[in-house]
């Protein structure tokens, strides 16, 4: 087994659509640190999905609903750090506005 630590998500602002971010394409992920930024001057909220292959984004697979984050602050979102993704499954977001909260992710790819 080889272990790589890599950047599951680069720095990129997260989308107002629901979003696939990152998918284990043939490895296990285990999540070190997930990391959203508000660069903008309102409230702006965040959803987090992890998903389980076959599934898709629901209610059921929820890490983070709609957790609000105040203009300038960032978040550094305990509730999906040391989670696993098995293959094929995969990390999906969705935020109340565009072009406001800036995320990163990143992790260890287990192959």
């Amino acid at each position: 087994m080889a272990t790589t630590f890599t950047t599951i998500i680069p720095a990129k602002y997260a989308e107002n659509a629901q979003t696939t971010q990152y998918t284990a394409t043939g490895v296990t992920c285990i999540v070190d640190k997930f990391t959203v930024t508000n660069v903008s001057s309102d409230n702006v909220t965040l959803t987090i999905n992890m998903v389980t292959s076959p599934l898709s984004v629901g209610d059921e697979n929820i890490i983070l609903k709609e957790y609000t984050v105040p203009p300038g602050e960032s978040y550094t979102c305990p509730e999906i750090v040391g989670h696993v993704i098995l293959a094929n499954g995969f990390i999906s977001t969705i935020a109340s506005s565009s072009d406001s909260l800036v995320i990163r992710a990143s992790g260890r790819e287990i192959s």
